[in-house]
């Protein structure tokens, strides 16, 4: 019988990242960040005032990913939810780093106790979802993502995958408001456990459970 699949990102998911991004810009770089939206660059700011270029972000996360991932940290409870849940499902990580950053990121997951499949990606995360879950033989699968526009791409591409929308930076999660195109918000790993297996335990594709919902 085919296992459910869990298809997580890991930045905001699974790891803490904007809030240690944000020091290693005070120290090595005299940048003040603040917490206030996605659009990072729009937090970032010089100590004379001066904002960053949107192409200058790249270079700045490319500082950060891979040589200060040691920054990160855990988000709780979500080992333990991941433990319990792979009783149940396969899990993929679905990280949007670039390639030479995936050995780095599976090595950084594993210091956490978190061993599962690693795979990295740039761009919208709809066509890479859609081939993992072909890959896996179409199993009931959920999708967990801090960034709407990845929900946006799944709902597109892979419309049958269950998409939960969860921002765990606690400074950052109550301006963000809920992925249009996610089936559910849920911030916390503890309230998500019993949501996604749920799902699983369901035997339905996002598409199914729809269709049996009364009118």
């Amino acid at each position: 019988m085919t296992r459910p699949l869990l298809i997580c990102d890991c930045d905001e998911v699974l790891l803490h990242m904007v809030r240690h991004f944000g020091t290693w810009l005070d120290e090595a770089h005299d940048i003040e960040f603040t917490v206030d939206s996605w659009e990072l660059a729009k937090n970032m700011r010089r100590r004379n005032g001066a904002p960053i270029a949107q192409d200058e972000l790249f270079g700045f996360l490319g500082g950060f990913f891979p040589s200060q991932m040691h920054r990160q940290t855990l988000v709780p409870h979500a080992r333990e939810a991941l433990a319990k849940l792979a009783a149940q499902a396969d899990i993929v990580i679905l990280t949007n780093l670039q390639d030479d950053c995936r050995q780095a990121r599976i090595e950084q997951l594993s210091a956490f106790g978190i061993e599962h499949r690693v795979e990295c990606n740039q761009g919208g995360k709809g066509g890479p979802v859609a081939r993992l879950v072909a890959e896996h033989g179409d199993p009931v699968t959920v999708f967990v993502d801090d960034l709407p526009h990845h929900h946006a791409s799944v709902a597109e591409h892979a419309p049958e995958v269950h998409r939960l929308h969860m921002v765990s930076e606690p400074a950052l999660s109550p301006g963000v408001p809920p992925a249009p195109e996610a089936h559910a918000r849920i911030d916390d790993w503890q309230e998500a456990l019993p949501w996604i297996a749920a799902r699983f335990a369901s035997g339905l594709t996002a598409a199914q459970a729809k269709d049996t919902q009364p009118a």
